[in-house]
């Protein structure tokens, strides 16, 4: 169902309006109050303790904030159950900690900047994504980075405690054999998509423009006209690192870009900044801070050289001429896939673009786990259509020109053991994973130091032991 554009703009309205709430109002204090607090005058306090981490209650009003305004339904009591949700994340987030989960910034970065580029697809532009918010990009960036890089640890923490519990085919069978037929999965329209990119090519100008920037920031250092963490406050487009000074914490030679991995480790001399580093993600001048085995830990300041319109415009072109050569047969989108696209993730696999989820890889979509810009391109499709050229946000940040194909389309459905026996697995699975992590947390709970304010106890929580004696 396609939302008005009045609904996507009150939605983007609440969803700010939440943000900027817990912004502006978090502080230290804790004000002990006898009743539930009326959401439209919240004195910012620490609801909740949980091990060494607080739960402010502007973090549980932003929270109800994002669910109301996403139509999510809250089971139980919200004034109970929001609280104990966060409670949770941080159980997770502390054993992270404890197991060494990392992610990073890098991977932070890219799920910040498609979350922006959702939205600014809802409201159409930056300028009013920038109004509602009322705050530049820059500084949206740095306000959605902690919350986005706890989503990954958590995501990680969980997928780690499970990663060992498996089904057998006897026991899917056993547990649909006697369940009624409306309890059965109802398999939504998927489709399969096959994907053609090519990457506009920046010019040398721009490039230039960039790279005598970086090396400016290096020369104003080296002078002793300001420090590096200043200019990369000022100036660095990752927005992990920029609002630390440019500081990334102690990581490992995998879990950094290659290119920018292979100069920062070489780094000795921590008075001394690197040359201009290219990665994927643009263009790099690098500080070491201090080493720690076969982790570093280093500054940097990221610049990305920008694509000109009249080049877009011309991968556009080149794209749709591409199409009209496919459809007078001169050659096929497979072989076009293989041989023209630019998108190493879908290339070797003659464009079939790959759905990664919590069940594995598949290359079935639904149109909602589609990239937006995708998603529109393929509704206007029949099976073996393929799409006229259209502009995207690739998953590194980059803009793209794009056709895509509809391989297969396969229409919503009761599941059949038969022709859905994946899914049928999955939804086993899935119960088995819950269970445990169910328990897991009970027990967590327990071993866990939890303080909790005076008006929550009593409360209709989802797991028991959060109040103590």
């Amino acid at each position: 169902m396609k939302r008005t554009g009045t609904f996507i703009v009150a939605l983007m309205t609440v969803i700010m309006a939440a943000y900027a709430q817990a912004d502006s109002v978090k502080t230290d204090s804790v004000k002990p109050m006898d009743s539930r607090p009326n959401p439209s005058s919240i004195a910012d306090e620490v609801v909740w303790v949980v091990g060494d981490e607080a739960i402010l209650m502007s973090d549980v009003e932003m929270l109800r904030a994002q669910m109301e305004a996403e139509g999510q339904k809250i089971e139980g009591n919200p004034d109970c159950r929001l609280p104990e949700q966060i409670a949770v994340q941080k159980l997770f987030l502390h054993q992270a900690a404890l197991d060494s989960i990392e992610v990073t910034e890098a991977e932070v970065a890219q799920e910040v900047e498609q979350q922006i580029n959702y939205w600014i697809s809802m409201v159409g532009s930056k300028e009013k994504l920038e109004e509602y918010r009322k705050m530049p990009i820059t500084q949206i960036r740095q306000s959605l980075h902690d919350d986005f890089k706890n989503n990954q640890l958590v995501q990680r923490m969980r997928k780690k405690l499970v990663e060992d519990i498996k089904v057998s085919p006897a026991e899917v069978r056993k547990y649909f054999k006697d369940i009624p037929e409306d309890s059965i999965p109802y398999i939504p329209t998927e489709v399969e998509v096959q994907i053609i990119t090519r990457t506009p090519k920046v010019s040398q100008e721009e490039i230039n423009r960039v790279k005598d920037e970086l090396r400016s920031y290096t020369d104003r250092v080296t002078k002793g006209e300001t420090t590096f963490q200043t200019l990369a406050r000022f100036y660095s487009e990752d927005p992990g690192s920029a609002r630390n000074g440019g500081e990334l914490d102690y990581t490992g030679r995998g879990m950094l870009d290659p290119a920018f991995a292979a100069v920062a480790f070489n780094l000795t001399d921590p008075k001394k900044i690197s040359k201009v580093v290219e990665s994927e993600f643009g263009f790099h001048i690098i500080q070491l801070v201090d080493k720690r085995g076969d982790k570093i830990k280093c500054r940097h300041i990221l610049r990305k050289p920008q694509v000109s319109q009249a080049a877009i415009d011309e991968g556009i072109h080149m794209l749709d001429s591409l199409v009209s050569e496919m459809n007078n047969g001169k050659f096929t989108f497979d072989e076009a896939a293989t041989f023209v696209s630019d998108d190493k993730d879908t290339r070797s696999n003659k464009g079939v673009m790959v759905n990664n989820n919590e069940q594995g890889r598949t290359s079935k979509f639904r149109m909602q786990d589609l990239p937006t810009e995708v998603a529109k391109a393929v509704e206007q499709l029949k099976v073996g259509d393929v799409s006229p050229a259209f502009q995207m946000v690739n998953s590194r940040g980059k803009t793209v020109c794009a056709v895509v194909k509809l391989k297969s389309r396969t229409e919503g459905h009761r599941a059949t053991i038969t022709e859905d026996f994946q899914t049928m697995k999955d939804v086993v699975l899935i119960k088995r994973k819950n269970d445990f992590i169910h328990e897991w947390v009970k027990k967590k709970i327990k071993e866990t130091y939890v303080r909790m304010d005076e008006r929550y106890k009593g409360c209709d929580f989802e797991y028991e032991g959060w109040e103590r004696d």
